[in-house]
């Protein structure tokens, strides 16, 4: 999927229009190897689409990545794929604000020269996909008691916004159903 269909990124998350950045990959460097620390780089370095561009960040994980466990009767934790992959965005976002400055103007990957963009980011957007809310399912039903642990998680964090590959999945379908109705 790297570089087709990049659309789903943005109508499927956020129901804003988003594009990878000219001359880029969608799998971008935020913020380069240095004598203090590792580089970090991110699955999706994507701008918003509007008068004034503003970048955001997707990590993407796997469809089977576990969303919780079970911590006392009743209550679940997020699961440590989970709690990790929200920590590694939001470290990911802060090197990239301490790294970048609040105006970036972008490169082309392959010959250096500028694209011509001018992006902000000032608090930009993140979004982590993974896992499935399938898992938290039961033989008769949704099971309320993973379902609750997880949505009050999710809804908890600032950032980043924690969304599902069935979640995505259901958005793009509406997106590109509601287009061909259009159509019609």
């Amino acid at each position: 999927m790297a570089g087709q269909n990049t659309w789903i990124f943005g109508y499927g998350l956020s129901y804003m229009p988003m594009s990878k950045l000219d001359g880029q990959m969608l799998k971008s460097k935020v913020a380069g190897y240095n004598i203090t620390g590792r580089g970090k780089e991110v699955d999706g370095l994507m701008k918003t689409v509007a008068a004034i561009n503003s970048l955001c960040f997707v990590e993407i994980k796997t469809s089977d990545t576990d969303l919780v466990r079970s911590y006392r009767p009743g209550v679940f934790a997020p699961s440590l794929e989970l709690a990790g992959a929200v920590s590694q965005i939001q470290v990911t976002v802060q090197r990239a604000l301490e790294d970048l400055t609040d105006v970036f103007r972008p490169t082309h990957s392959e010959t250096g020269d500028l694209t011509g963009e001018t992006l902000f980011q000032f608090q930009p957007r993140s979004f982590l996909v993974i896992g499935n809310l399938g898992e938290l399912d039961s033989p008769n039903g949704a099971n309320k008691d993973k379902f609750r642990s997880f949505e009050l998680f999710r809804r908890s964090l600032r950032w980043p916004e924690v969304m599902t590959f069935d979640e995505l999945y259901a958005r793009a379908k509406f997106i590109v159903d509601d287009a061909e109705t259009v159509m019609e």
